[in-house]
């Protein structure tokens, strides 16, 4: 009896390389889908089709509040962090017309909202302080980059302002 001994033909594990290189392409890409899908979604804009149709209307909005002429000057500033566990800083806004005259008898709302992170939005309400500044305390909850969206009514008149800013 005779054994025959065969050997493998040179390059035999080419295939093997061509497969291996395909499976780690798709692991990576599986990888990059996980995250893609439980990431952040990329939409901030809530309704966004609605406000789409609506943009003439903002348009005119702001037409309107640039014939005004007003002033506003937001100011958003710390107190002292050692004293509380907090991040307290106290928000004022100060409106003046096209003559350098202070605006009064407006109503004032503001919000607070983190850029970065849902979940640390603040309502204020400003109350009117002397010589059209309107002013309220907040409490946000982190330091750092804050949007603030102010809005001031006063009978048929609707003034918007937005403002990044920082709570250190």
């Amino acid at each position: 009896m005779s054994m025959t001994v065969t050997t493998r033909r040179p390059g035999w594990w080419y295939p093997l390389i061509y497969v291996g290189v395909f499976l780690v392409v798709l692991a990576v890409n599986l990888v990059m889908a996980y995250f893609a899908t439980h990431s952040f979604t990329g939409l901030e804009t809530e309704q966004a089709y609605d406000k789409g149709l609506a943009y003439n209307e903002v348009l005119a909005k702001a037409k309107a509040q640039q014939a005004l002429g007003w002033s506003v000057d937001a100011v958003v500033t710390a107190h002292d962090p050692s004293n509380s566990s907090q991040h307290d800083a106290d928000v004022t806004v100060s409106f003046k017309d096209k003559d350098g005259k202070p605006v009064t008898g407006l109503s004032v709302k503001a919000k607070l909202v983190r850029p970065t992170q849902a979940g640390f939005d603040q309502s204020l309400e400003l109350v009117e302080q002397a010589g059209g500044n309107y002013a309220s305390l907040a409490h946000p909850p982190k330091p750092g980059q804050w949007d603030l969206h102010v809005v001031a009514h006063k009978g048929e008149i609707d003034y918007e302002i937005n403002q990044r800013v920082l709570v250190p």
